[in-house]
């Protein structure tokens, strides 16, 4: 059951009050549940961080929030608040669940059971083939694959399922979209039946510290989340970590211990993790979950009751307990957290090949579509390779990284 929805001034308060300096999803909410509205904790603002010691915050204007507004309309999307129709239940159900969500494309798939697919940004050519086809029968089982629109694992898993509907979740503004070269591929998402979801203000650059923010958002849409490939230093064990800490299933695909992108997902094995080598493994986990109601996480929408009086003011930093993601102001580009590096560019054909192989042999053809190379650009670089000592060639024409 849904709330009934934000009038319109209500809904340029509430963005007023999560754009303000400071306030990220727990304090909004303390601050809405103290005063009975945004209105009135804009208006209580500057006296409670003074009572803090915070000193002055820069609180969102109106015309802000308006130009916001409008420039979301623009690209044709809208923001949908806790406890409207169209937030998703889950991403609810956690405890920093941003209260308001841009969305652009289908508001509606949101409706239907989610699972997340995250992986390597320098994925292996059998990571990436296996991630898409998971995700196309996930799709094809009746689920939604929600990624962060990364290179490597997260496109070839949004375009598995591109037929069946997937949710990209941004970790910038909806017109600044990361990495670039996905924007046809976004577009292909929105305009396919699936949805774009960003919490970041229009404009805004995607930083380092906006990534672990967007995978806390990739966690909490979805009922479990799926590691294809990740080094023990990487982003997706950090997706992986917020899963579990909202109570979510965690599956991982296990892969060669030669291979250090196979390091971090066959240690969440190890810690707990459900082994994931076929779409049945997944299913056969969440269909008990979805087919029990109870079982679902439970939706807490915020209620904005305006007129209600203000209780008693406060005087520590109860109101600031923020996660280090959210208000400390954002974090210099350089300062990207574990895994969140983009790889280096291959510099040359030969080390792209190189870089889409692992200890599992893989076909000469899938490498070829993997690496959109020509077949015999492939094989011209795969013999230097071997000349090199770097490879081992295999019954089947597959090949392999030298062990």
């Amino acid at each position: 059951m849904s709330a009934p929805g934000l009038s319109d001034e209500q809904r340029l308060d509430w963005l007023r009050l999560i754009r303000s300096e400071r306030i990220g999803p727990r304090t909004f909410r303390a601050l809405v549940n103290q005063f009975g509205g945004a209105r009135a904790a804009l208006e209580s603002l500057p006296d409670v961080a003074r009572r803090a010691g915070r000193g002055a915050l820069r609180i969102a204007s109106r015309a802000e929030a308006e130009r916001e507004i409008a420039a979301l309309a623009r690209l044709g999307g809208r923001f949908v608040a806790q406890g409207e129709a169209g937030y998703p239940r889950p991403l609810l159900a956690t405890d920093t669940s941003p209260p308001l969500i841009a969305v652009r494309g289908s508001v509606e798939i949101s409706a239907r059971p989610t699972v997340a697919i995250v992986g390597s940004r320098n994925a292996s050519a059998l990571g990436s083939t296996f991630a898409e086809r998971l995700s196309a029968e996930l799709g094809r089982a009746g689920y939604v694959v929600v990624s962060g629109l990364a290179r490597g694992i997260d496109a070839r898993a949004h375009r598995g399922a591109l037929a069946t509907g997937t949710v990209a979740v941004l970790a910038g503004g909806h017109d600044r979209i990361y990495p670039s070269e996905h924007e046809a591929l976004l577009e292909s998402i929105v305009g396919g039946g699936g949805a774009a979801i960003s919490e970041m203000p229009i404009g805004w650059e995607p930083r380092g510290r906006d990534f672990p923010r967007r995978n806390r958002i990739v966690s909490g849409l979805s009922y479990g989340v799926v590691v294809v490939e990740a080094a023990r230093r990487s982003g997706s064990l950090i997706t992986a970590r917020f899963a579990l800490e909202q109570g979510r299933e965690v599956f991982a695909v296990p892969g060669s211990p030669l291979d250090p992108r196979a390091e971090g997902t066959n240690d969440l094995i190890r810690g707990g993790a459900i082994l994931c080598s076929d779409v049945e493994h997944v299913l056969s986990v969440l269909a008990p979950l979805l087919a029990d109601p109870e079982r679902l996480p439970a939706a807490g929408a915020l209620q904005d009751n305006a007129a209600r009086e203000p209780g008693p003011a406060y005087t520590g930093d109860e109101l600031w307990e923020e996660l280090d993601l959210f208000g400390a102001g954002p974090a210099p580009v350089a300062d990207l957290r574990e895994g969140e590096e983009e790889p280096a560019r291959p510099a040359s054909d030969r080390d792209l090949v190189l870089a889409l192989l692992s200890a599992a042999p893989v076909a000469i053809d899938d490498l070829a579509r993997q690496a959109a190379l020509p077949v015999r650009v492939v094989q011209l670089a795969l013999v230097e390779l071997e000349l090199a000592g770097a490879i081992l060639r295999h019954p089947g024409n597959t090949v392999s990284l030298q062990g």
